[in-house]
Formats: C-alpha cells, sequence, structure tokens
C-alpha cells in the first residue's frame, strides 16, 4: 500500500486527508446516484445482422454506466489507502444507501399539498418517480456488497503478486471479476426473485450489461494511469513502473 510515512510533514497529511475526503465523496455520491436510477431499463440502440436473423437492440439498466466508474474509484483507493480502508467505506457506503431508500419511503408516505401549487408533484407522480421494488433495493445492496468486498480482495491479491508494476491489470482485472457478480446478482434478486422479468430477458439484460461495464472499464484504462500520476504528484510519491 502506498502511504507517507510517520516523517511526512502536516502539509503532505493535510493533502492525503482531503484527497481521502473528496475520493470518498465521489464514491458514496455515485453509489447513492446509481442505486437511485437502476430501476429504470433502456435500449442500447446497437443492431446488427446474424445469418437470417438479427440481434439487437439491447436493454440494460441505466445506472450501468456509473459503476466502471465507481469501481475506478474503489481502486484507487484500494492503491493510496489500503483495503481495510475500502471495506469499512464500502460498508458505510451500503449503509447510507439504505438510510436513502428509508428516507424515500418515509418521503412517499407523506401526502403532497398540491392546493397552494397545482403544479407540484402529486403523489402519484412522486412515487412513480422514486418508487422501487424492495427486491431491487435488496439485490442492489447485496450486489453492491458482494462485488465490492470481492474487487477489494482480488486488487489486493493482485498487488501483492505484482508489486507495483502492471496497475491495469489489478485495476481492470478486479472489476472484469466483480462486476461479472454484480451484474448477474442485482438483476436476479431485483427482477428475478419477485418475478418481474421472464428468465430469458434476464440473461439477456444481464451479459449486456455486464458486456457494457467491460467495454466501459476497459476504455477507462488511460483515465486509471492519468489518476495514478496525478495522485502520485499530488502527493509527492515516487511514481512507480509504466506497465
Amino acid at each position: 500500500m502506498d502511504q507517507i510515512n510517520s516523517s511526512a510533514s502536516p502539509h503532505m497529511a493535510q493533502r492525503r486527508e482531503w484527497l481521502f475526503i473528496v475520493l470518498a465523496g465521489f464514491f458514496i455520491t455515485n453509489a447513492v446516484t446509481a442505486e437511485l436510477i437502476s430501476n429504470k431499463l433502456i435500449d442500447i440502440p446497437v443492431q446488427f445482422a446474424l445469418g437470417s436473423g438479427q440481434i439487437g437492440p439491447f436493454t440494460t439498466v441505466i445506472g450501468v454506466v456509473l459503476w466502471p466508474v465507481i469501481f475506478l474509484v474503489t481502486d484507487l483507493i484500494n492503491e493510496f489507502y489500503g483495503p481495510k480502508v475500502i471495506r469499512r467505506l464500502s460498508w458505510i457506503t451500503s449503509g447510507l444507501i439504505a438510510y436513502c431508500f428509508i428516507i424515500v419511503f418515509m418521503s412517499m408516505a407523506v401526502p403532497a399539498n398540491t392546493a397552494i401549487t397545482p403544479d407540484t408533484a402529486t403523489d402519484a407522480e412522486f412515487n412513480k418517480v422514486f418508487g422501487q421494488s424492495r427486491f431491487v433495493i435488496l439485490g442492489s445492496i447485496v450486489a453492491f456488497m458482494f462485488s465490492q468486498l470481492l474487487d477489494a480482495t482480488l486488487f489486493a491479491w493482485i498487488k501483492r503478486k505484482t508489486g507495483n508494476r502492471m496497475v491495469w491489470l489489478r485495476s481492470t482485472g478486479s472489476t472484469v471479476v466483480s462486476q461479472l457478480f454484480d451484474s448477474f446478482i442485482v438483476l436476479y434478486i431485483g427482477f428475478i426473485a419477485p418475478g418481474t422479468i421472464p428468465l430469458d430477458d434476464f440473461w439477456g439484460i444481464a451479459l449486456t450489461n455486464y458486456s457494457l461495464k467491460l467495454m466501459i472499464a476497459i476504455a477507462l484504462t488511460p483515465v486509471i494511469y492519468l489518476t495514478h500520476y496525478a495522485i502520485r504528484s499530488y502527493l509527492q510519491i515516487a511514481h512507480e513502473p509504466a506497465l
């Protein structure tokens, strides 16, 4: 784990603290946002002919675009603060996600006042926007915790094997595996368990979901190196080998 030693100046220690606050805040905000919007299914307008048939367009959840970013931040925190820190932050974030949904459900139970301003959202409109299946919420939290803990464990294991080399392997490699479980767990608990969608659709959505996360994660590889370089420069840590 990259750490500033105990003799580091108060100024550098303060930089390290502020960096953690920014990364943790970004991590929590994106995780909560992804959970709030992930009950919406969208179509990916990509299709192509295969023999006499046609494949596509594909269906996935809108929150899929945020998860590769969340796992990128996960790996940055793991890299510079250690797996114990990201595990604790993941547990805290899971609690905050649950807290967010509790507040949402409480707000749904309070009647709307449309007498003063008729244009105010009615209960039906408000609940339609913020209401989510309990199974979707449960699946999201379970998938989040499982994938986060798996990602942190794999990241630390790969780093022990490779040292400071192969940043792309420990970052993208851990994400590829953890996102596979995340994609299937959340959809199975959220949509298959309550019988919302048929099993055939589940496989198609889950595979599309994972494929998109995989492509985004691979596309973010240059960003991984840029952020590593920027953070090491900011914390005045020696730069590691490029590959």
